[in-house]
Parts: structure tokens; C-alpha cells; sequence
């Protein structure tokens, strides 16, 4: 507890167990919260949210066995989206360590694919240092989990406690940060002679915190910017720079404009297969700047011409200064605008708004948008909510958009908006859900009322796992497969069970009433917004095709 409390941690997620009991008698003094969840995979989620919200390193509890392994999801979503977090988990007692003791599992072994690294305590004297080595490697170089496992009886040992003063030095890790100058001013000599530029944004300026390092790069000139589901809010929504998200669900625009650029600036991003689509004709007329902490992503997927390592905290800066100190055609970009201004005006973001009484998803994500002022922090789950969310609500600012990407873990978005909420307790913190994500976690809704952190939670009901019904309506020739949410609950209720504030509207007249009746109520609030069933999301890049074969909204006209 005082190794934690050294590292500035306030909030903590978790559940106890046998192996823990000795952490959680400590628990009791200790100068921090404590968020009881109903499972430990939303105890894991839960400090996922806090980290993405808050910019800090995430903390969850689990006892050993089962509490271990059900935080496993977890870790791995907290992996593949590059989450700062520590997960502590108990251990049986030494001596039974390999014997298949009660509630033994070997979590190291088990977690070893999905952790930046981890640690098995076998002295009690090395559990300061490694809380501490845990948040280095945490928060350092590309974020992510790590995991620390005590055996119980380790727990219970007395030892001599002594604050660290000194900064944590580990031999062989030593993330590069700078960027190389040379590669810099090469990167900048090449933006400078291109023609149809584009800045391709992911999730890592927003981890490192880099999103007006980002903004005044692309002041710089006439820049077009693109993101990724993950880096959205990064750069402004609202810009008239932004051409909006790209990949799969992105816009004609953004995806077009990869296809036709002369140069991608990839920053921190991975250009993972939901972006590029068929690999072997992504972005064929492209020279690549790559930038990014992880040299391992570099090349990975599509080679870089121009590689450069380092935090984008500290590249970008270097390459504005080194690309201003260069003598510019100021006018080479205006034929490039006027394409993709032409790309923007033919192909915008559509969908029917017309009804036959129902409401239409996306009108719940502007709706959304319009009663919170686009100022909310939205969590979503995963599926088609999440789409929508991400195509619609418009984000200005880095850290409000919370959503798994990498993993695309269903039942993440409530214990992620209780972390957020945690974490940002003045702001209003709202989850997206579907009614095929949302009864995966839904137990945690008991947390958010035991715990006093009012989330709100809006549903899209549509009785199908959306995104699942839709790949199978357009690429398995309607045969919907174990998709239909029969015997959902009545939402209202189960709300009012938990002792939150239940609401429903299935009319497309009081849907804007019935959210604000919602943010303005005491506590945790769930609005069931029944939902056209068999709306899809569009546009959508077909598996195995290129990005310029995307498949626009039926109806749209040019």
C-alpha cells in the first residue's frame, strides 16, 4: 500500500479472495479508493477507463485461480490498446506453488502473450521494488499492462519498508524517445515536396499525449488528417482539415485519400488490417513516415520508407520546426483540396432518416451529441453502437472517446465508463451500448450504484447482435446464426432492480427529452432506446478488399 501510494495511485479496482485477504486487511488503512466491481473482468476494464480518462496508470485486484484468470480479457484488451495498467493479482501460498493447490493457476504463464511484462514475488523484500519497476514499464515507452502476482504468504511477511528516492533504471530497457534528427529532416524535406499529403492518426498521440504537438503540425500547412477509431479527438472533429475516421467504417474520403496520397505520416498508429484492408493494394502511390515508440510496429504490416522511433511528444515538435525552417510552395496542396473537398461534398457520412416510427441509431449518437454539447466522455461496447458512435458524435478532444479497438471486447463499455467516471468525477461520462454487449457486464451496474458513480448508460436496442446480424445478412446470405438477443430483459426494470433510474422511448419525438431526463437524474441512469433492427453501418470495406472498393450507404445520392 505505500509502494502504490508512492506512485500517486487514488483509485483502485478490484475484488477479494483467499490468496489477497492479507493485501486487503492492509486495504482498510490505506490512503486511496477502493471501487468493489462484480467481477474482476470489470474490475480490469474499470481500470482501463480510469487510465484512458485520466492519463494515468490503471490499478485492479483479483485473488488468485479463477479471480486471476478472469481478468485475463482484461489484460489483453489493455495490450493490444496499449493501456497503462497494473494488475495485482494473489497467489497461493509459496510452498504450494505447482502442487494444483486450491485456487492455483499459473497466471504468469497463462497472461504471457497479453502482458508488456510481469512479475512472480518469491521474497517478500522484492514486492516494493517491483510495484514500482511495474508502473515504470507501465507507463514508460508504448504503454501497457503489467502484471504482478504475490503469493499469499508473502503477503503476510513483515519487512522494513523504505521509500524510493531514486528514479527506476532497469538494464535493457530503454524506450528511444528523441527520434533521430536526420530522419526528422529527411520526413520534412519530404513533406515538403509532396503533393497529396496526409497525416494518418492513431491512439498513440493521444497516450502520449501529444494531440496539440499534432495540431500544430498540421497548422503548419494545408494538411489533411485522418484517425483511427483509436486516435479520435486527437485532432479536432470539427476542423476543416479533418476528412474523418478511416478503415473498415471510416468515410469515402479518408479511406480514398490513402489510396491516392503521394505520402502517408503515420503517427502512432500500427496500420493494422481494419485500416488497410487488402494489404497488397494499400496505398499504392504512397513513400511512408512512420512514427512511433514501438520500434516493433515499424515495417510491421506495410514498410516505412522514412522510419523514425521516439515519442510523438517530443518528434512532432521537431519535425514542425525543421519542416517551417523549409522554403514551401505554399499553393502545390490547393489541387489535392479541391479533390478532396469534391470527395467530401459526393460522398459524405449518410443514412435514411426516414422512419417508419422507429428510431434510427445513428440519430441517437447526434441526439447524444446535441443534449451534452459534444463535451461528454463516451465509453462504448463493441459492434455497431460503437460505429456509429465514433462516425457521428464528433470528438474535439483527446480522451473522450473510450472504446476497446484492438480486441474488440464486448461487455468493456460500462465498467470502462465507471473507471472514467472515477477518474473524472466533475465530467459527464455517458456508455453507448447494444443489447448483445451490454448483458455481458451488466452486473456492474451494480457497482455504479453501490459505488455512487452516476454513469449514463444509452442503449440501442435492435434484439440482435448487430454486428454479427449484419455480416451475416450481407456475406452469409441472410442466415442469421445465433444472433437474435430473445429473452433480453426488460431493461427498465433491471435498471430499477439495480437501484438506478430506468427509462425507455421508442418514439422518435421524445428521444432528445428522454436522454436529458436521463444526464439530469440522481445517480446511475439506463435509457432502452428500441431501435430500427436491420439498420447497418456503412460505409464498410468488405473483407479482403481494397479500401477504394468500399460500399457506400444504399440510397446516397451524388
Amino acid at each position: 500500500m505505500e509502494s502504490l501510494k508512492a506512485e500517486g495511485v487514488t483509485n483502485v479496482f478490484g475484488i477479494p479472495g483467499g490468496a489477497n485477504l492479507p493485501m486487503y486487511d492492509a486495504v482498510v488503512d490505506a490512503d486511496f479508493r477502493h471501487v468493489q466491481t462484480r467481477h474482476e473482468q470489470g474490475a480490469g476494464h474499470a481500470a482501463e477507463g480510469y487510465a484512458k480518462a485520466s492519463g494515468k496508470v490503471g490499478v485492479a485486484f483479483a485473488t488468485s485461480g479463477p479471480g486471476a484468470t478472469n481478468l485475463i480479457t482484461a489484460i489483453a484488451d489493455a495490450m493490444l490498446d496499449s493501456v497503462p495498467t497494473v494488475f495485482i493479482t494473489g497467489q497461493v501460498k509459496s510452498h504450494l506453488i505447482g502442487t494444483d493447490g486450491f485456487q492455483e493457476a499459473d497466471i504468469l504463464g497463462a497472461t504471457l502473450p497479453f502482458v508488456k511484462h510481469s512479475f512472480q514475488v518469491t521474497d517478500a523484500r522484492q514486492i516494493p521494488e517491483y510495484v514500482h519497476e511495474a508502473f515504470h514499464v507501465a507507463s514508460t515507452g508504448r504503454p501497457g499492462p503489467v502484471l504482478l502476482d504475490v503469493p499469499s504468504d508473502l503477503f503476510s511477511t513483515d519487512i522494513e519498508y523504505t521509500p524510493r528516492t531514486e528514479p527506476v533504471e532497469l538494464p535493457g530497457y530503454k524506450p528511444s524517445t528523441e527520434g533521430n534528427i536526420k530522419q526528422i529532416r529527411i520526413a520534412a524535406k519530404a513533406l515538403a515536396n509532396a503533393r497529396r499529403p496526409i497525416f494518418y492518426t492513431g491512439g498513440g498521440v493521444i497516450s502520449g499525449n501529444a494531440s496539440e504537438e499534432l495540431r500544430e503540425l498540421v497548422a503548419s500547412d494545408q494538411f489533411p488528417v485522418t484517425s483511427t477509431l483509436m486516435g479520435l479527438g486527437a485532432f479536432p472533429a470539427s476542423s476543416d482539415r479533418f476528412l474523418g475516421m478511416l478503415g473498415m467504417h471510416g468515410t469515402y474520403t479518408a479511406n480514398l485519400a490513402m489510396d491516392r496520397a503521394d505520402l502517408i505520416v503515420a503517427i502512432g498508429a500500427r496500420f493494422d488490417d481494419r485500416i488497410t484492408g487488402k494489404l497488397d493494394e494499400f496505398a499504392p502511390h504512397a513513400k511512408i513516415i512512420h512514427v512511433d515508440i514501438d520500434p516493433a510496429e515499424i515495417s510491421k504490416n506495410v514498410g516505412a520508407h522514412i522510419p523514425i522511433v521516439g515519442d510523438v511528444k517530443q518528434v512532432l515538435p521537431k519535425l514542425t520546426r525543421e519542416y517551417r525552417a523549409l522554403q514551401t510552395d505554399s499553393g502545390r496542396l490547393e489541387a489535392w483540396w479541391t479533390q478532396l473537398r469534391g470527395w467530401l461534398h459526393d460522398h459524405p457520412l449518410y443514412y435514411d432518416a426516414s422512419t417508419d416510427g422507429s428510431i434510427k441509431p445513428q440519430s441517437v449518437v447526434q441526439t447524444l451529441h446535441k443534449v451534452t454539447n459534444g463535451e461528454a466522455i463516451v465509453t462504448s461496447d463493441v459492434g455497431q453502437h460503437q460505429m456509429w458512435a465514433a462516425q457521428y458524435y464528433g470528438f474535439d478532444q483527446p480522451r473522450k472517446w473510450i472504446n476497446s479497438g484492438g480486441l474488440g471486447t464486448m461487455g468493456f463499455g460500462l465498467p470502462a465508463a465507471i473507471g472514467a467516471k472515477v477518474a473524472c468525477p466533475d465530467q459527464l461520462v455517458t456508455c453507448i451500448s447494444g443489447d448483445g454487449s451490454l448483458i455481458m457486464n451488466i452486473q456492474e451496474l451494480a457497482t455504479s450504484v453501490t459505488e455512487n458513480v452516476p454513469v449514463k448508460i444509452f442503449l440501442m436496442n435492435n434484439g440482435y447482435m448487430g454486428m454479427v446480424r449484419q455480416w451475416q445478412q450481407l456475406f452469409w446470405d441472410r442466415r442469421y446464426s445465433a444472433v437474435e438477443m430473445g429473452g433480453s430483459p426488460d431493461w427498465v426494470k433491471l435498471a430499477e432492480g439495480f437501484g438506478a433510474t430506468g427509462l425507455r422511448v421508442d418514439d422518435p419525438a421524445d428521444l432528445e427529452s428522454t436522454m436529458r431526463a436521463a444526464i439530469e437524474a440522481d445517480g446511475p441512469a439506463l435509457v432502452d432506446v428500441r431501435v430500427t433492427q436491420e439498420e447497418n453501418v456503412y460505409p464498410m470495406i468488405a473483407p479482403g478488399t481494397a479500401a477504394r472498393e468500399m460500399t457506400e450507404a444504399p440510397g446516397l445520392v451524388r
